[in-house]
């Protein structure tokens, strides 16, 4: 998780969740329930649950706890790894999930009992999702607490969502929080996703540079590891030759860390 200040006064292995220290509706259009206000959030966890829908089914209960003790105001997962909504042939809804086939709305049922579920229940959760089971986010915001502003894009464009639902962007009173499940480089320089990785890259840092009017909280899954500390189990992704541990992805440890 990266913060960006301006000078103020003051289907997988599962991943381990890592912790970073308004009055007014979103304007994405989904309407939240009545609730006391909380001015702005203060606890943020992030998490690359590697499929939601199975570590609902096998991680649950510790992930629970773990919540209920840790109390965050605001929860970002990467890789949810479910459908946007939509049949075969007809344009997605990235903001929902797929519920249009039996296994489809079986998948929804068990995702949204656990998400209803203590202590899920007390946030108002907002999804950005690929086409397929592949990559997507969820932001999920305690209802206390309300966004001005929630987007999917780095373009700030409410209806528009970043391919394979790689970005959520909440906006409050005096802070944003972006959560973004990055590409990875690929295998080889020379292959399409190293080029992807590039522009990303650049849009990423223009986005950070023009929103310097506010602090920004940026968490997810960056998948960039600037040292051996960055991964839990170092010698084991060298010796893999992981994506997101060999070079590439380790360029450039010099200047940035962001």
């Amino acid at each position: 998780m990266k913060r960006f200040f301006k000078p103020i006064e003051k289907e997988g292995s599962a991943k381990k969740p890592l912790l970073s220290p308004s009055k007014h509706g979103a304007e994405n259009g989904d309407a939240l329930p009545e609730v006391d206000v909380k001015k702005e959030p203060l606890k943020f966890l992030t998490w690359n649950a590697n499929s939601l829908l199975l570590r609902v089914k096998s991680n649950w209960p510790e992930f629970s706890n773990f919540v209920s003790n840790l109390d965050p105001d605001v929860i970002a997962i990467q890789e949810v790894r479910m459908p946007a909504a939509g049949s075969k042939g007809a344009p997605k809804k990235p903001g929902e999930l797929k519920d249009d086939t039996n296994s489809s709305r079986e998948e929804k049922q068990i995702l949204m009992r656990a998400l209803s579920s203590p202590p899920f229940g007390n946030y108002h959760v907002w999804w950005s999702l690929a086409d397929t089971k592949y990559a997507g986010t969820a932001l999920l915001v305690k209802k206390c607490l309300r966004p001005l502003k929630v987007s999917f894009s780095l373009d700030g464009i409410v209806s528009k969502h970043e391919p394979d639902g790689r970005v959520i962007l909440a906006e409050f009173e005096t802070l944003r929080i972006l959560n973004t499940y990055a590409p990875n480089n690929g295998w080889k320089e020379e292959e399409n996703s190293f080029q992807r990785r590039r522009k990303w890259d650049k849009r990423l840092l223009e986005f950070v540079v023009q929103s310097s009017d506010k602090p920004l909280i940026w968490c997810g899954d960056l998948n960039v590891s600037h040292e051996d500390i960055d991964v839990s189990h170092p010698e084991f992704f060298s010796a893999a030759k992981m994506n997101g541990y060999v070079p590439p992805n380790k360029e450039g440890k010099v200047s940035r860390r962001i």
